[in-house]
């Protein structure tokens, strides 16, 4: 009983090293990518601005990130699917891959705070790794070369790398971190998907038959609306950051 305790608190306090690391990794690498790939081609706004971006972006991500909802086709219903990542890839555009980055944490926060977590964290992780994979490589197209046809490019490069990333992730951590957390055998997981699918019949399968699709169509679901409404929210943000940035500015005058 205390061995299993002990060894329960120890996989807690690894799950939770390992979603910091990731999360300094991924603010990390796109910072560097930032400052060199992207570093004349990013639109220049004030620190108030980016700010209110962020936290504007990521509330709306935020509250559609609650609205998840299960594929039952595709999947087993411990994996969700949800809209959090169109206002996220719009911020990315419009701000470059860290902002994407930061809106995406802020959104997984702000589910957190207002939900909580039904899969000890494991799902939270599996949403901002996966979008972040989703999200950085589209952002940093994009800002190579912002045209439509770019952008068209960078959301399909964009769900290539979410889908092939994403299914990795889950056969090699998450699947495994998910069963560990809640003391479930792996072969019980996998039974739920054989029971969508029955070409699952173990974790890899598990990842390529049920995690990939469902990222596939993510990627589709995100990248239709992103390109529709990009231009029109871009134009809505730039007024609305500095509008902010005005009102901020006459306050710290008076």
């Amino acid at each position: 009983m205390g061995n299993g305790l002990l060894q329960s608190l120890g996989d807690n306090v690894q799950f939770v090293l390992v979603c910091a690391v990731v999360i300094a990794a991924v603010i990390g690498i796109s910072e560097l990518v930032e400052r060199t790939a992207l570093r004349s081609n990013l639109i220049r706004v004030s620190k108030t601005q980016y700010i209110t971006i962020c936290a504007m972006l990521g509330a709306i991500s935020g509250i559609l990130y609650l609205f998840d909802f299960a594929v039952p086709f595709l999947a087993p219903g411990f994996y969700k699917l949800d809209f959090s990542e169109i206002p996220v890839m719009i911020g990315a555009f419009y701000l470059g891959p860290v902002g994407g980055v930061v809106i995406e944490l802020v959104k997984v926060l702000l589910k957190l705070v207002l939900k909580g977590t039904t899969t000890a964290f494991v799902g939270d992780l599996a949403n901002f790794v996966v979008g972040c994979a989703f999200i950085v490589p589209a952002a940093i197209l994009y800002h190579r070369k912002k045209t439509k046809k770019m952008a068209v490019c960078a959301l399909v490069a964009g769900t290539v790398v979410m889908t092939v990333f994403g299914s990795m992730f889950n056969a090699v951590y998450l699947i495994p971190a998910f069963a560990a957390l809640y003391g479930m055998p792996l072969e019980s997981i996998v039974g739920m998907g054989t029971a969508v699918n029955p070409a699952i019949t173990s974790v890899t399968t598990l990842a390529i038959f049920a995690v990939a699709p469902l990222n596939l169509l993510k990627g589709v679901l995100i990248s239709a609306p992103t390109m529709l409404l990009y231009k029109h929210i871009s134009s809505l943000l730039h007024g609305a950051a500095q509008g902010t940035g005005r009102r901020m500015a006459n306050r710290v005058e008076n």
